[in-house]
């Protein structure tokens, strides 16, 4: 880890070496990674005191970090992250919490916390980080970062601590476009689905809603502002009952987390923090049948998004109903922001479909992002349209 971390973003485990390839396609780039994935000659600690205890020294690399290290970056460290990457809130009771370099006096988001601080502190070219249910995206919202969230499935999650199987997924940040695309280019191959020149662009009106007034007003000003270069988008409605999706999202989740750590917590009940609790409570309080009518939704959402997407569709909507909250907020005020930025985040959950979102506002000096969607299999040429929408989107200052 760097001697110097202003931001409190990464682990302080002891340095080891870890061999990157001297040129490739990232050569010049460092990369911090999230304490999900396991890093040869380093423990993997999941933001768990407990974890990080009986994890021992990894001996083998995660894929994802290998393919990154293969294409020419440079390892710097190991980042924080949520207890058991179950948290939007970038808090950890036991660890602590890194700082915003963005916005100092706002949290960082979780569960990826400590990558995103490391890439907008400047201390890392490339943050790894997890997705399930926004935990690349909402940090990345927070930081003023590119950040995204691949198709499920695309890129390996093999030694990585697991959450929900069938929703999580690795991510990244950068800092700016180029970089951002540069990554998408070393660890995808070709699309499944290559998006054309001018992608059909779609308005998720009802998703725009979702944002407080303040920062839905300044989001879709930002649609306008790229309309000139990129066509105007077509408004459509994406789901007709939200709170429908949220819950199939919270059981889906809830279920497939109980699944990966019930057994753990319940053998040696070790000590969750706040909010991680409750969560956790709540997932081995899911029924079957609460399970069954998310899986229901799920499959229903899916397929009326890969209708309206086709494979030329990109979906825009806010990434998170506004900027970060302030760090001075208590667990009940998180908790309510958490439960309504996952009304939008559960749409890249929920459908698998890539996503990514961009750096394009600021809301009372904090970043706020804006989202694409595009259809599963899209993700290299979803970024490199993200790149020319974010371009196109800037404000012009003569």
């Amino acid at each position: 880890m760097p001697v110097d971390d202003p931001f409190r973003c990464f682990v302080p485990y002891p340095d080891a070496p870890v061999k990157n390839a001297p040129s490739g396609p990232l050569a010049g780039l460092t990369l911090a990674v999230k304490d999900l994935f396991d890093v040869k000659g380093y423990p993997t600690g999941a933001g768990s005191p407990f974890v990080l205890a009986q994890s021992g020294i990894k001996t083998k690399t995660a894929p994802i970090v290998k393919t990154l290290l293969d294409a020419g970056a440079r390892f710097v460290g190991k980042t924080h992250t949520d207890e058991f990457a179950f948290s939007l809130n970038g808090k950890n009771a036991h660890f602590g919490s890194p700082i915003n370099p963005s916005a100092p006096d706002r949290i960082t988001g979780g569960s990826s916390s400590g990558s995103m601080a490391a890439v907008a502190g400047r201390l890392a070219d490339i943050g790894l980080g997890s997705d399930t249910g926004g935990s690349v995206r909402a940090p990345a919202s927070y930081g003023g970062l590119f950040g995204i969230r691949p198709s499920h499935g695309r890129l390996s999650l093999k030694r990585a601590w697991p959450l929900s199987e069938s929703l999580d997924t690795p991510g990244w940040f950068c800092r700016d476009g180029e970089t951002f695309a540069r990554v998408a280019d070393a660890v995808f191959g070709t699309d499944r689905i290559a998006l054309p020149g001018k992608p059909r662009l779609l308005l998720a009106d009802e998703m725009f809603a979702q944002a407080v007034p303040e920062a839905e007003t300044i989001l879709r000003n930002v649609v306008q502002r790229a309309v000139p270069a990129l066509g105007q988008p077509e408004t459509v409605m994406v789901a007709r009952d939200i709170d429908a999706l949220y819950w199939a999202f919270r059981w889906v989740q809830g279920r497939e987390a109980w699944v990966s750590d019930g057994t753990l917590i319940e053998r040696f009940a070790p000590p969750l923090g706040p909010g991680v609790a409750e969560r956790f409570a709540f997932s081995k309080s899911v029924s079957d049948a609460e399970h069954a009518k998310g899986e229901t939704v799920r499959k229903g959402f899916r397929a009326k998004l890969a209708r309206l997407l086709g494979s030329d569709g990109v979906l825009i909507l806010p990434t998170v109903p506004d900027i970060a909250p302030l760090v001075s907020a208590q667990e009940p005020e998180l908790d309510d922001f958490r439960n309504r930025a996952l009304r939008l985040l559960c749409l890249g959950g929920l459908s698998g479909f890539p996503q990514v979102t961009m750096p394009v506002a600021q809301r009372e000096g904090a970043p706020l992002g804006l989202s694409l969607i595009g259809p599963k299999g899209s993700d290299k040429s979803l970024v490199a349209f993200a790149v020319r929408f974010e371009r196109a989107a800037r404000i012009r200052i003569a």
